[in-house]
């Protein structure tokens, strides 16, 4: 117990010194101000300014005053928050090799940057059509579950967005409750948890973490460790069941499968795939179906485009071009309620110059993505669902700002599995619209229900639980879905 009181006296120590030094450094920019921000308070800084929930509205909220760079010290720790494109690419695109590096978050576990870059070149553009046939099978056994039980709209969703990612990783089927999907959304929601900037001291403080798991006040580390066992089942099982199939002779297609051959020493990338995939996808996927209660005449405009193209028929990927109210849809589904309200924290190499302000090295910089999708001069009315916004004489407008530039990251940081996902949100909306009716859920006097349309904290957001009732649209679409073979 003798460090304990060593420790305490070395925080405090390093609490005053990063303040100081924030304060009053001098370094090869000269006098140069830190950016604008908060006042805030010795030794603590900006801590009672950093919010933990919902941070991206707060961050909006201050873009107001200060303007679009605002600077937070908290505990010494740097903070630049990102609010235009114009600062976003300057930083982000064009000094890309200053910041795209990842915060040294002891509670963060490391992002493989080999793994990520093999999945780069798996999921590049020009390689994606490749796994049309899997997400095609996955949304089509989507539609049919949830004809069957429309009560467990989650779970389907959920068990439609694993599936094709399983198949395509691993040659994997699996189903609605499967422990792989099971430790998936647990890894999920475990990155969801750790990757809010400055939500454990350990954070701010490595040192602490010799502090020992059963000491109070300590759970962080508990829970460290939890999220530790889960993520290495997420990234082992799946991986040494394909090695062990593999040496039983057992072939089947997988990109592990062709990994374990062309890079025996590596594993697979499964982490960062389900991150920036499987999350996006099935949060995307529970924004379009709540867009769809509160905005019918969105829907019922989308069902008449999609019933005059494909004529009796469910949607193919090769129909994209020739639904562009539903690839409007896809675009709003993103920029509403966006999946990734901040960008995931970049951290500074060293210490640079941005607009006559200087950015200390080390400093974690966010793009706060919810207020470029939310810029009433580029959006007009942005908090409602109008996928009009983004076509003109009835075809897709490309001066609207894309949602792309803020939703799947920025610069080297970019999400690798952009193209699949966006195959996969045109597909679920495509095949949804086109069988059936999303209505809104009724009382017990058969009444609608009405709610307010709303989302979780965290780096990523996710619809707070609301009902609906998804009915099929005619008996045609019942013998629609029940007739359609899956894809093989």
């Amino acid at each position: 117990m003798e460090f304990l009181p060593s420790l305490a006296v070395s925080i405090l120590c390093l609490l005053s010194v990063g303040w100081f030094l924030d304060r009053f450094r001098l370094h090869k920019f000269g006098r140069l101000p830190l950016p604008p921000g908060p006042k805030g308070y010795p030794i603590i800084g900006n801590l009672f300014d950093l919010p933990t929930h919902k941070a991206w509205l707060t961050f909006d909220r201050m873009f107001k005053t200060y303007g679009d760079i605002i600077y937070l010290n908290i505990l010494g720790q740097s903070f630049l928050i990102l609010g235009s494109p114009k600062v976003n690419d300057d930083l982000f695109e064009l000094r890309s090799k200053n910041y795209s590096d990842r915060t040294r978050s002891p509670m963060l576990l490391d992002l493989w940057r080999d793994r990520r870059r093999a999945f780069q070149n798996l999921f590049h553009q020009n390689k994606v059509d490749r796994y049309i046939p899997a997400q095609l099978k996955s949304i089509r056994t989507f539609v049919r579950n949830l004809m069957d039980s429309p009560d467990e709209l989650n779970n389907w969703i959920l068990s439609s967005t694993s599936s094709s990612i399983m198949e395509i990783m691993y040659g994997l089927e699996i189903t609605s409750g499967d422990p792989y999907v099971d430790n998936a959304k647990k890894a999920l929601d475990g990155f969801n948890e750790v990757a809010v900037p400055g939500k454990f001291w350990v954070d701010m403080f490595p040192v602490m973490k010799y502090i020992p798991s059963w000491f109070p006040g300590a759970g962080w580390k508990r829970l460290a460790h939890y999220w530790r066992d889960i993520n290495r089942d997420v990234r082992l099982k799946p991986y040494n069941f394909v090695k062990d199939q593999m040496e039983q002779g057992n072939r089947t297609p997988s990109i592990c499968r062709t990994m374990i051959d062309d890079l025996p020493d590596s594993d697979s990338p499964d982490r960062t795939m389900k991150e920036d995939i499987a999350i996006d996808s099935l949060s995307a996927a529970r924004v379009f179906f709540m867009a769809m209660v509160l905005y019918p005449e969105v829907q019922k405009k989308a069902q008449a485009e999609v019933d005059r193209v494909l004529d009796g028929r469910l949607p193919e990927l090769a129909d994209c071009s020739s639904l562009p109210y539903v690839n409007a849809m896809v675009k709003e589904t993103l920029r509403w309620q966006p999946v990734s309200p901040m960008s995931i924290p970049h951290a500074t190499t060293d210490a640079d110059e941005y607009n006559g302000y200087y950015i200390p090295k080390g400093t974690i910089v966010i793009g706060n993505a919810w207020t470029l999708m939310h810029d009433p001069e580029v959006y007009k009315d942005p908090e409602d669902y109008i996928p009009d916004r983004f076509l003109k004489d009835g075809e897709l407008d490309s001066s609207v700002r894309d949602p792309s530039i803020a939703i799947f990251g920025y610069g080297r940081r970019i999400c690798p599995g952009r193209y699949f996902g966006l195959n996969a949100l045109f597909l679920m909306i495509a095949h949804t619209l086109a069988v059936f009716d999303i209505k809104p859920a009724l009382d017990e006097n058969g009444k609608e229900i009405k709610f307010k349309p709303d989302v979780t904290g965290g780096i990523l957001s996710h619809p707070l639980p609301f009902q609906c009732r998804i009915v099929p649209r005619s008996q045609a679409a019942v013998d629609l879905i029940r007739n359609t073979e899956l894809m093989e």
